[in-house]
């Protein structure tokens, strides 16, 4: 039987969240942009609350979510901060906290994650390069093993919170950086490792500007001779790429739920607008034109939204249990981050249209969701990605075109 109901405990967070986020984060979305960061008082409230180590276990200052409840929390976010900053942040440290607690060490959990659920760290992921985006078989980034260290050399580009870890955290933070270590062996050759950047010798930053997201700064940094201890290793030496994979399965889920409740939040809106603005003696909420276009976004989302919880749930189910595949997993999550993104766009797109040209105005704050969706269809894989993802899966590898 299936069961689309929440239980009493995900209810509560829900509603929780919800309140939170439309009272203490919804009224400050523009300045938060303008500013081109998120306060540190209101990233601490979000530590303080038990967000920012909500996958993290008990053990190291988190609360040990499940996926779904994980979910539950970044489209309530998005609802709240509809420029997606603060949920691109909570998202970020939510799946790959998740990955490190999985995979490393005993010493790194210890001396990374406590921080990271306080408050005073970021965690990220660094997997794309300045020349490599979604072709991470063709990275350049190097680790050789010299005695009981790893010697890094490379750079990494357009990940998020550079910024926040060199500047604002007051512990810096770092990343879980995928890296070559036997490159002959392509992907079975990359290995998973925890990069440390503040006041790390050998690392050099830069922060982009990007048109959108503002709250939340994207970046690079290049390593030359960067040296990290046996225990910042992730997982098994070779292992890399699969275990970040399975980091970015998750995180494309939740972009699911980020891009659903970004543009569900800017329909509401639109939907009081539309009922109070009036053209030829008329409410334009009236007009079957705005109507019709109405009913089907609102449809679509729905839909998107279900399947990014049917991929939360899947992928927890996969952990629990071997009855679930791997490659199912990485399937439905990539369904999710190819459905959400397009079809939250397109609504924000429309609702940007019945404001009239007041909606293209900054006065009006729909841009902001338009701008910060629409980085979602590069983030955690680009869209062409996600359609070579599931129809592999549906004819086979032996189809995939670029072999």
């Amino acid at each position: 039987m299936l069961d689309f109901e929440f239980s009493r405990e995900q209810k509560m967070v829900q509603k929780t969240i919800r309140e939170y986020s439309q009272a203490e984060l919804a009224p400050f979305v523009k300045s938060f942009d303008k500013e081109g960061r998120i306060p540190m008082d209101v990233i601490q409230e979000l530590a303080d609350i038990g967000l920012l180590g909500v996958s993290i276990s008990k053990e190291y200052g988190g609360i040990d979510a499940d996926p779904v409840l994980v979910g539950i929390i970044a489209e309530e976010l998005a609802r709240g901060d509809i420029s997606c900053a603060i949920p691109t942040f909570y998202l970020v440290e939510a799946s790959w906290g998740h990955i490190l607690d999985l995979y490393g060490t005993d010493a790194a959990k210890q001396a990374i994650l406590p921080d990271v659920s306080k408050g005073t760290a970021f965690l990220g992921i660094a997997a794309t390069e300045p020349d490599t985006g979604s072709d991470l078989g063709n990275m350049r980034t190097f680790a050789e093993k010299k005695g009981d260290k790893y010697v890094l050399r490379g750079e990494k580009m357009f990940i998020s919170g550079i910024r926040e870890v060199t500047q604002d955290m007051p512990k810096g933070g770092g990343y879980v950086t995928l890296v070559r270590t036997e490159p002959e062996k392509g992907t079975r050759g990359m290995s998973l490792f925890y990069v440390p950047l503040k006041d790390t010798p050998g690392i050099t930053t830069n922060v982009l500007d990007d048109w959108g997201r503002k709250g939340i700064s994207a970046g690079g940094f290049a390593m030359e001779d960067v040296e990290l201890p046996e225990e910042y290793l992730i997982g098994e030496e070779g292992r890399g790429f699969y275990i970040c994979m399975e980091g970015f399965d998750y995180a494309r889920a939740i972009i699911g739920l980020v891009c659903c409740g970004a543009a569900m939040s800017v329909l509401e809106q639109a939907m009081d607008y539309i009922k109070m603005r009036s053209t030829f003696g008329n409410p334009i909420a009236k007009y079957q034109g705005v109507q019709f276009k109405l009913a089907e976004h609102w449809t679509k989302l729905e839909s998107a939204r279900l399947l990014a919880y049917k991929a939360l749930w899947t992928y927890g189910k996969a952990r629990e249990s071997d009855k679930i595949g791997r490659f199912e997993v990485t399937k439905i999550c990539a369904m999710s981050k190819l459905m959400a993104p397009i079809l939250a766009f397109e609504a924000i797109n429309d609702a940007v249209q019945w404001y009239g040209a007041f909606g293209y105005t900054s006065d009006s704050p729909l841009h902001l969701a338009m701008e910060g969706v629409r980085s979602y269809y590069w983030a955690e894989g680009a869209m062409e990605i996600m359609r070579i993802i599931v129809a592999r899966e549906l004819l086979g590898k032996e189809f995939v075109a670029y072999r």
